[in-house]
């Protein structure tokens, strides 16, 4: 049986079906060649013997690609280990904000930017409203991270934030919230959908969006005003999912996200021919998981549409966690708490090291003879 099941897809139907590249980016055109190279020795091997009994172990090399869902553990846990470092004592909570389905077309053909005005929306509307002191009147602390797919892998565009309740007031000081989320959904709802459709007529307005097929009769003014209007009346949805007295536990829990991809290999429950069959939560909380069969063409339309542009950053960090800022606004707040909680664990371990202290594998113990005798002799790259 193949040990990527991902990769199987790929390999029985995307060469064969070359017809739709022609409807694909460069980007996901790069993903879908790296899904079908990665740990298939085509990107080149490493290789190790052991010095006691001779036993040859050869290795093919990953792909390391974003979207490959056999490249993200390893990388999984060296970003939580480094956001460790990062925790306040503070609660956490797990805020997500969607657009309405309405936006789909018209983000899609305008990804980067789009994608980018989400990102700035949700972090703005998160900060104001923080440092109001109706809510909180500090800084928080905030992660977010881009999500484009649902449980079919349909094209549905959200954003998970890690806000802390707490964060640095303007007198330099720290104020925590009582425990539960500090702004109501409904504020945070208004805020939010003003925001995003306000700062989207402006680009409108100046001609920075781009229009396909699907949505080509928002150029006229009057379709445009009348489409804003409707969106406006809508009801949008962000939601509190997760709040965390366990000061760990979020970054912990956000770890799922940060490297998670439309799908993994876990996911997919078999492969034939020509269809796959995976696995997904039912619709409402507490219904079964629920089994989609798709044709190998759709699944891999499907899996290409969440290929994020490149060079685009889906994790972004706000408040006192601002990369120009943090290293400063860190020190100034351990210094108020009198302590750092947490440090890295993984600090300056090399790959070895890294998998014996996460997944307790040891990459020098021998699979013939069972002695810690293993040396790696080199490593082959495939060439460019």
């Amino acid at each position: 049986m193949h040990e990527y099941k991902i990769q199987q897809i790929f390999e029985a139907s995307y060469e064969r079906n070359c017809t739709r590249k022609q409807f694909q980016s460069e980007v996901q055109q790069k993903a879908a060649h790296a899904i079908l190279n990665c740990k298939s020795g085509r990107l080149g091997i490493n290789f190790s013997q052991c010095t006691d009994c001779g036993h040859v172990e050869i290795h093919n090399n990953s792909c390391r690609n974003r979207n490959c869902p056999n490249c993200q553990a390893v990388l999984k846990e060296v970003w939580v280990d480094k956001r460790r470092e990062e925790v306040i004592d503070a609660p956490y909570f797990h805020v997500v904000f969607t657009l309405p389905h309405e936006l789909n077309p018209l983000i899609y053909c305008n990804q980067k930017l789009l994608y980018g005005l989400l990102h700035r929306c949700c972090a703005e509307t998160l900060l104001e409203l923080s440092s109001d002191k109706t809510y909180l009147g500090a800084t928080p602390g905030i992660i977010q991270v881009l999500h484009t797919w649902n449980q079919e892998l349909d094209y549905h565009v959200h954003m998970h934030c890690i806000i802390s309740g707490g964060g640095l007031t303007k007198a330099h000081k720290i104020r925590r919230s009582a425990g539960k989320f500090f702004i109501p959904v409904h504020v945070l709802r208004d805020k939010f959908k003003g925001k995003y459709l306000s700062l989207l007529n402006t680009l409108y307005k100046n001609n920075k969006l781009n229009f396909s097929s699907s949505c080509e009769r928002l150029q006229n003014s009057y379709e445009w005003k009348d489409w804003k209007d409707k969106l406006y009346k809508k009801e949008w949805c962000p939601y509190i999912k997760e709040t965390f007295n366990g000061f760990g536990n979020a970054i912990e829990y956000l770890g799922r996200y940060t490297h998670k991809i439309a799908i993994s290999n876990s996911c997919i429950l078999s492969v034939t021919e020509n269809e796959v069959t995976f696995s997904a939560r039912g619709k409402k909380p507490g219904e079964p998981k629920r089994q989609i069969t798709l044709k190998h063409t759709e699944f891999i339309r499907r899996y290409l549409m969440h290929v994020l542009p490149a060079g685009f950053q889906k994790v972004r960090y706000y408040g006192f966690l601002n990369n120009r800022m943090k290293r400063k606004n860190l020190k100034l707040i351990f210094t108020l708490q009198g302590h750092q909680r947490f440090k890295r664990q993984f600090l300056n371990m090399n790959m070895a090291e890294l998998l014996k202290a996460v997944w307790d594998f040891d990459i020098s113990i021998c699979p013939e003879c069972g002695h810690s005798s293993m040396r790696q002799l080199g490593r082959c790259y495939a060439p460019s």
